[in-house]
């Protein structure tokens, strides 16, 4: 026979709860809810929950401020919490999962995504209840279960990144196409590294695409000025790495820390003459040292509005011609010495296509 559930729905918006609860509608599930932060606590100060589908923007008290409350309660601190909110930027989903919720679900959401991750949550629940009560060893058992949800975690990391390089994208298509080139390029340097693994191989072409996603902050007239910038446009045009830093910072989660590190040091050059920190050889990341490559051939290679493009071997010319001022000198060996795998590269159009989730 199932167990019975015990779930409490927060959100200020009546509709919003009906929602939730017309989806969930099983015989298994039991429905409590709450209209904002301080009647939420109130209600499980008096009934025990499986779960809390936990709204954030509330009245009173918001959902951030309810998690904490009861991650600061031993009675209370183990309840798993799905956040369940419209706020879907990156601060905010970094700080869902840093307070100790176990999962941030967007709206509008999916039918079948609502009803999977609860069901999983819930199983899992019931999973750690059952082995505290025999005393067996939890962290064996649920070792399978904790992959799930650290590869969910990934994956929501990934669609995070999709979605600001779609953002950066739709600000301009010569650069949406520009990220996704830059990916490949950086992970097949990554690729030829000797001290990289398939780990870093992978993070560095999920991260790339977000190299410049500070420009997003950029004045539009600057990001697309059909000529050279003045020497005050360019000092404007050079704060979308420390822009991006200020908001990618303060996640810990892997990949959006990589991206962080991309899109803060990709301008540093290993001589130390780089922006924004000055940083030189290999006090630069090798994250943004191989970005700082790939970002450079592939901007020499392609038409932009200020200038034409480049032929594959002066790009080449240039890369070489930069090895230990602008660029890591190891790293424009291996270029050098694979340049027909860049050159299909180069010739592959179809580059711009690169499906980011693989």
């Amino acid at each position: 026979m199932n167990p019975t559930y015990n779930i409490l729905i927060v959100d200020d918006n009546e509709d919003n709860i009906k929602v939730a609860m017309n989806i969930l509608n099983r015989l298994n599930y039991n429905f409590s809810f709450a209209f904002d932060g301080i009647e939420a606590l109130e209600i499980i100060n008096i009934k025990d929950f499986d779960l809390i589908l936990l709204d954030v923007m509330m009245p009173k008290l918001d959902g951030f401020d309810v998690c904490k409350n009861l991650k600061n309660n031993d009675k209370t601190k183990e309840i798993p919490i799905i956040f369940l909110t419209a706020k879907s930027d990156i601060d905010s989903v970094s700080k869902g999962f840093e307070l100790g919720g176990v999962d941030y679900i967007t709206k509008p959401f999916q039918t079948k995504e609502l009803i999977a991750r609860v069901a999983n949550h819930l199983e899992l629940w019931q999973a750690k209840k059952v082995l505290k009560h025999n005393n067996l060893d939890l962290e064996t058992e649920i070792h399978h279960k904790n992959q799930i949800f650290a590869t969910e975690i990934e994956q929501d990391q990934k669609n995070i990144i999709d979605i600001l390089a779609e953002i950066i994208e739709s600000t301009s298509d010569e650069t949406g196409k520009h990220v996704k080139r830059v990916a490949k390029i950086s992970r097949l340097l990554a690729n030829l590294h000797s001290d990289m693994s398939e780990e870093d191989e992978q993070t560095i072409f999920l991260a790339a695409p977000l190299h410049d996603v500070g420009k997003i902050t950029i004045d539009t007239n600057i990001l697309h000025k059909p000529a050279k910038l003045t020497v005050e446009e360019f000092e404007k045009m050079k704060e979308h790495t420390t822009n991006a830093h200020k908001f990618l910072k303060k996640s810990k989660r892997k990949l959006i820390k990589a991206a962080d590190i991309i899109a803060y040091q990709h301008h540093e050059k290993w001589d130390g003459s780089g922006y924004p920190q000055g940083l030189k050889d290999k006090g630069i990341h090798v994250f943004g040292r191989i970005v700082a490559l790939a970002d450079v051939f592939d901007a020499l290679t392609h038409k932009r509005q200020y200038k034409n493009s480049w032929s594959f071997e002066d790009s080449v010319g240039y890369i070489i011609e930069n090895k230990g001022i602008h660029f890591d000198p190891y790293l424009v060996d291996l270029f050098t010495q694979n340049l027909e795998r860049f050159r299909e590269i180069f010739r592959d159009r179809k580059a711009n296509c690169v499906n980011l989730k693989n």
